[in-house]
């Protein structure tokens, strides 16, 4: 399954790019957005699943 970043929910806290550096960036717009090409199976995502906040990121 794609991982999704509910931009709606985000807060850009930047926790999931702190966990999850290969697969998560804070953009431009302050953020959080997949990294294209990112290794989604990696078992940091779900880490960073787990530790948002705001629950702004699925599967």
């Amino acid at each position: 399954m794609a991982i999704k970043v509910d931009q709606d929910l985000c807060t850009g806290c930047g926790l999931c790019a702190q966990v999850c550096p290969d697969v998560f960036e804070i953009g431009d717009d302050g953020y959080s957005h997949m990294i294209e090409g990112a290794d989604q199976s990696l078992p940091c995502v779900d880490e960073a699943i787990d530790q948002c906040p705001v629950g702004a990121i699925s599967r």
